[in-house]
């Protein structure tokens, strides 16, 4: 086959179109970019029922509509041979890969280097699923990464699930995504060999390959077509429409609740493994969704199984350090809700403060009114136990006994080493300080057990209840 010459000033106009196409288009963006964006370009007119006929993209519309149609009716006009149901299952798993596998964690997010032949393979495979180029399906998800919850998301999952599902993509855009670079993917010959042949890819993947594999090995031309053919192409699209969709609603958010992407084992189930969704968004780079053993996700094992083979390489993985630290945010996020709720005793700079010294009048009053309330000193504190007394598991002699005493050394062992929750049930019955009154080696048993290790907010770190188990900062705990 014979090829045209360019002439000069052709290659040259194309050789600087392909400069350009490789160029960030993130390059010159201002820092205040989202904001500035919403407030200097004008979205769309809403749709209404006087307009919405012509804000439609029937592109897409037809993509979405006519597949179902045809399984739909297919499947009341074909009988389904075991044959055939057994290749359209694992062809929905090789069209699912190329894209959560290589549209996604290769492309869209670089995390794990491919071989050229397992490349062509994901590219040939994704088109069958017939989402768009790699190209578009990349640009858009990195603006998705980028700009997740707000007005320049592509598919903001703020604007409802039936929205982030398929609205986004039925419903002309009210504003063009925020700025993506995508120059590294113009570079790739797989991904601009795919966009220049991807019509005829998709034909071929998309509707060749299902028809005319089950027509020539088994005879079922018709079957291979509605089953492996349209019925799949519905499971493929809703399944990684999901991810958009299901995994921005369902679960729950082990790492980060900033953003709405949650993690959930339904969700992995339906879309290949991307169901843990809070976790991608925190480490998008990981070419793991799921990071246990035993939690779903075979886009993870595919890949792991092509680099025992060498068409893989360069996998992926976030520190796990840097991991947990994700997850113990959250988790004291969730005690520090937890401590909000309760009630504390009081702080010590609102309990009176008494003097042994005999001059003190106040505690001429506290002795005296010993001798009508049961006021017992514990590490330096008075504590009123009257509501408490005729509850105390060891017998109430105990305490009486101990009324206008320094009971300190019997709490803390000398007749019972007294469990946290009674540690901490005793300090809600402060009344005042004895100054000076804390016997030496006890001064750790001023803070009852529960505010140890309370979560403080940094404004909180000079305060005598600081916590050993802290957060980074107020604004991410508090």
């Amino acid at each position: 086959m014979s090829s045209v010459p360019l002439s000069a000033s052709n290659a040259a106009k194309v050789d600087n179109d392909l400069r350009l196409d490789e160029l960030p288009a993130d390059l010159n963006i201002p820092d205040n970019y989202v904001d500035y964006t919403l407030k200097n370009t004008k979205p769309l007119p809403p749709v209404t029922w006087n307009n919405w006929w012509k804000e439609l993209n029937y592109l897409s519309l037809a993509i979405l509509v006519v597949a179902p149609s045809i399984a739909l009716y297919g499947a009341f006009t074909t009988k389904l041979r075991w044959e055939t149901a057994v290749f359209a299952s694992f062809y929905y798993f090789v069209t699912g890969v190329g894209i959560t596998a290589g549209y996604h964690r290769l492309w869209a997010h670089r995390s794990f280097n491919a071989s050229k032949p397992l490349q062509y393979f994901l590219a040939a495979a994704g088109a069958g699923a017939m989402e768009g180029s790699i190209k578009w399906w990349s640009r858009g998800h990195r603006a998705h990464h980028r700009y997740t919850d707000t007005d320049l998301d592509p598919y903001n999952a703020h604007r409802g699930l039936l929205w982030s599902h398929i609205g986004w993509m039925i419903v002309k855009p009210r504003r063009k995504p925020g700025v993506a670079d995508v120059s590294d993917l113009s570079k790739n010959e797989v991904v601009r060999w795919q966009h220049r042949w991807y019509v005829w890819l998709i034909l071929l993947m998309g509707i060749g390959v299902p028809t005319v594999i089950p027509g020539l090995l088994w005879g079922d031309w018709r079957g291979g077509y509605v089953y492996a053919g349209a019925t799949r192409l519905v499971f493929v699209h809703h399944s990684t429409f999901c991810v958009n969709s299901l995994a921005h609603w369902l679960g729950d958010a082990p790492f980060d609740d900033k953003h709405t992407p949650r993690d959930h084992l339904v969700t992995a189930l339906v879309t290949l493994g991307e169901g843990y969704h809070n976790f991608h968004h925190q480490f998008p780079a990981d070419y793991r969704n799921a990071i246990r053993w035993y939690q779903y996700d075979p886009t993870k094992w595919f890949i792991t199984f092509c680099s025992w083979f060498g068409l893989a390489s360069h996998l992926k993985t976030f520190p796990d350090n840097e991991v947990k630290k994700g997850q113990l945010t959250m988790h004291l996020k969730r005690l520090r809700e937890t401590q909000e709720g309760l009630i504390w005793p009081q702080e010590n700079t609102d309990l009176p403060v008494i003097s042994w010294q005999s001059s003190d009048c106040r505690l001429h009053q506290v002795q005296e009114q010993s001798q009508r309330r049961p006021l017992i000193l514990v590490a330096g504190f008075i504590h009123d136990v009257s509501t408490f007394i005729e509850e105390h598991p060891g017998g109430r002699h105990l305490l009486v006994k101990n009324i206008g005493k320094d009971a300190s050394t019997a709490f803390f062992g000398g007749v019972y080493d007294h469990s946290n929750a009674a540690h901490n049930l005793l300090s809600m019955m402060r009344v005042g300080i004895l100054h000076g009154g804390a016997p030496h080696g006890l001064e750790d048993k001023v803070v009852p057990p529960s505010q140890r290790l309370r979560v403080a907010r940094h404004s909180e770190l000079s305060s005598p209840y600081s916590s050993t188990a802290m957060s980074d900062g107020e604004g991410m705990l508090g």
